[in-house]
């Protein structure tokens, strides 16, 4: 193919110069149909498009290619490998070549050469916004498929990431997600964008005005930064955490990992951002993300004391003292049996308030239809009916201290039994079961236990030792002589002597 300066030469011998089509061939050394035919079109240069793109690097690798094409060709589209993961497995399996000849293979196949729409860029200063969004995915969990939610959160300027996984989408999940990612990034921005989800958006009004809920609100207002949704049906808004979202996906979720708990998950997540970070800015390109990220936590918003994440609601204690929460029954003290107490949802736990005063708490449960009791609540009830230890549901697999199990079988051979191991677990609230568990460890040592005997161990571990000297105030005055014992004036007394009146 000719070069443009070539196409220049013939031009200027033919039309300025008044060269003949042969005289110029033979100078430059030219076929005489090809000198014609550019005297003749009129064109400055010349543009030759391939039939078929050649690839003799990705060749050997086609088959296994287009067998990995048609494995995800039966998964959901979102479960789909992207070219980029494509090309890494075959980079394993020691593909030499380049990205650039499996994305057009890969593009080709799948036959997406289609327009698309076209965007706006946009570009965010340092602190100034940071996205969030939810995304579903399938893993293991404990031995059990189950489906989770994976909160995600994008610092707009830097591009760090941050994710964390949920088994609720409720608005304490997302209070919760805020305090984690904040405490990752190390700080907060002046705006955070969001969907117009239900969890935080009461009412959508009109343009970009929206109703958010009030425990949102006060999230916002701790942390110092102006929530903002976008607009219906319009995901460009928050463009780049939509890209993370898939980007998550296919290279955390591609094949269904597995996991002990959320916790471990949860760090996993955590080293996974870390590791993305490493990877080339977009648009700093001699940079890092990390080491812009970096560089931007300055201009983050900072808060000394992180948001106490958790959603309110109120409950009516039942008369077995359980109170229903997310399909799950949890116990509280029985002293608020058919009472109205206050509920707090976190994201891990739940805690029960009666006129202020903590009156349960519990991990959180994610099944349905468990009843999780605390046997310590159940405790007055107890020492009213002490035979309701033997069947009592709240008392079935109750983990005690060993000395405690061994006092209880002990005592179990007398008729009071259970009485008299009741009232050594009465004495737990005011000593305290690391005390009561000694005393009982004693009393066993001795080969005796009762009731009694446990409190009087108690009480001489408790009362106060006599001192061992006296140190007078110094308003009294200092004797030099100590008074020496005399027993003259007893004797005077014994023999009728005077006495004082």
């Amino acid at each position: 193919m000719l070069t443009v300066e070539t196409i220049a030469k013939i031009r200027r011998a033919y039309h300025r110069d008044n060269k003949s089509i042969r005289q110029i061939a033979k100078e430059m050394n030219l076929a005489r149909n090809t000198v014609r035919k550019i005297i003749r079109s009129d064109d400055t240069e010349m543009n030759y498009k391939r039939k078929s793109q050649p690839s003799p690097q990705l060749e050997p690798y086609k088959d296994q290619l287009i067998q990995a094409l048609e494995e995800d060709l039966q998964k959901p589209p979102k479960r789909r490998r992207s070219a980029q993961l494509l090309f890494e497995m075959l980079q394993h399996e020691g593909f030499a070549g380049g990205y650039d000849s499996v994305r057009r293979f890969v593009k080709k196949w799948r036959g997406q050469d289609k327009g698309s729409k076209a965007f706006i860029p946009l570009a965010f200063a340092p602190g100034e916004a940071f996205q969030f969004d939810w995304s579903y995915e399938q893993i293991e969990l404990g031995g059990h498929n189950v489906k989770i939610k994976v909160a995600h959160f994008r610092l707009c300027h830097s591009r760090a990431m941050f994710c964390v996984a949920y088994m609720r989408e409720t608005l304490e999940m997302v209070l919760d997600a805020h305090v984690q990612a904040f405490q990752f990034f190390g700080g907060s921005c002046r705006k955070g964008i969001y969907d117009n989800l239900k969890t935080v958006v009461s009412k959508v009004l009109t343009g970009k005005q929206r109703v958010f809920n009030r425990r949102f609100q006060a999230l916002a207002s701790h942390y110092l930064f102006e929530p903002i949704a976008c607009t219906p049906a319009a995901g460009w808004e928050k463009g780049q955490v939509e890209r993370q979202v898939g980007i998550v996906r296919q290279r955390f979720f591609a094949k269904r990992s597995k996991f002990t708990d959320l916790e471990e998950l949860n760090q996993w997540l955590r080293d996974e951002c870390r590791l993305l970070a490493g990877k080339k800015h977009p648009e700093l390109i001699d940079q890092t993300v990390a080491e812009v990220a970096a560089k931007e936590r300055e201009s983050l918003v900072h808060v000394s004391v992180a948001f106490d994440a958790y959603q309110e609601s109120s409950a009516r204690v039942s008369l077995t003292s359980l109170v229903n929460f997310d399909r799950n029954r949890y116990s509280v003290e029985t002293s608020c049996v058919s009472k109205i107490i206050t509920l707090r949802a976190y994201a891990d736990r739940l805690s029960f308030f009666h006129n202020g005063t903590l009156v349960g708490l519990h991990c959180r449960q994610y099944g349905r239809d468990k009843t999780i009791y605390e046997p310590w609540h159940y405790l007055d009830i107890l020492k009213q009916k002490p035979g309701a230890l033997r069947n009592g549901a709240p008392f079935v697999d109750w983990e005690l201290p060993q000395e405690l199990q061994q006092a209880r079988h002990k005592l179990s051979k007398y008729n009071d039994g259970d009485r008299q191991f009741v009232g050594i677990l009465a004495m737990v609230p005011q000593n305290g079961l690391q005390a009561v568990t000694a005393a009982c460890k004693e009393a066993l040592t001795a080969k005796t236990i009762s009731r009694d005997l446990v409190l009087n161990i108690l009480s001489r571990a408790t009362e106060p030792k006599n001192p061992t000297s006296y140190q007078p105030p110094d308003y009294l005055p200092q004797l030099s002589l100590f008074p020496e014992a005399d027993c003259h004036r007893y004797d005077q007394l014994l023999n009728g002597g005077d006495h004082a009146s």
